[in-house]
């Protein structure tokens, strides 16, 4: 009688035990979830030998060099979104040509001035005040061409206003506004090479692209003290470090 009723009690309790779910509906159910996580994360283009990654400093853009590395000590990069780093590194380009311009500006133009009838000298940072009192004309032309090269710029590597708005809000982007690069497009890169000095092979890309990142991030800081110096001493920078 006892062992009835031990049985009858292992019975019941085994009705309220839930079975091992099979191994194929294991397998099944995994598949299932890393096809819908690998089908929300995001695709990003190889664009000149670069894939996103959002998991990597800067998003695996080149730029870092020993010793410094991966130098960010302010964290203007921390949980920003590609696109945002995108935009950031194409400021920084853009800001390192028009500077390593501006650094070889400062040096030839304060020594070597033929244009204007040879009226120009002195400082540079008084040369635009010297060529509008002698041709204020020249303004209106500088102008032009800067517009076109900006437009031309913004119509190669941006996204229209109206679009980059709409896609900035649907993807949460704060801060950007109108402001979205093209997801094919590589930050800088608007296909001038007028002497083919571009590389083919990725690796090269990455090594002269580290190189110019490095010179016009030098640029900044020298033409900056330039600006500085000759606004303290109404110097040229030549006379400055000749000592006249």
């Amino acid at each position: 009688m006892k062992l009835i009723s031990a049985l009858s009690l292992i019975t019941a309790a085994s009705a309220f035990t839930t079975s091992p779910a099979p191994r194929s509906s294991l397998s099944s159910l995994r598949s299932t979830e890393a096809a819908v996580e690998e089908a929300a994360a995001p695709a990003y283009p190889t664009i000149n030998g670069w894939t996103a990654d959002p998991s990597a400093f800067c998003a695996g853009l080149p730029g870092n060099i020993a010793p410094v590395g991966n130098f960010d000590p302010l964290g203007l990069t921390n949980d920003k979104s590609v696109e945002e780093i995108k935009r950031f590194r194409e400021a920084e380009v853009t800001h390192g040509r028009v500077a390593m311009m501006a650094t070889v500006g400062y040096l030839v133009g304060e020594n070597f001035h033929p244009l204007f009838g040879g009226d120009i000298s002195g400082p540079a940072n008084t040369h635009l005040a010297q060529v509008e009192a002698v041709a204020p004309q020249f303004f209106f032309g500088l102008a032009i061409a800067i517009g076109m090269a900006e437009t031309t710029r913004a119509l190669i590597g941006w996204v229209p206003p109206i679009a980059a708005m709409t896609e900035n809000m649907e993807k949460g982007e704060r801060g950007a506004f109108g402001a979205l690069l093209r997801d094919g497009y590589y930050p800088g890169d608007i296909g001038f090479d007028p002497l083919g000095l571009k590389p083919t092979d990725p690796a090269e890309f990455k090594e002269m692209q580290t190189k110019e990142l490095q010179n016009g991030r030098l640029a900044m800081l020298a033409v900056a003290g330039m600006c500085v110096q000759e606004q303290i001493n109404g110097q040229t920078i030549v006379g400055t470090i000749m000592g006249n």
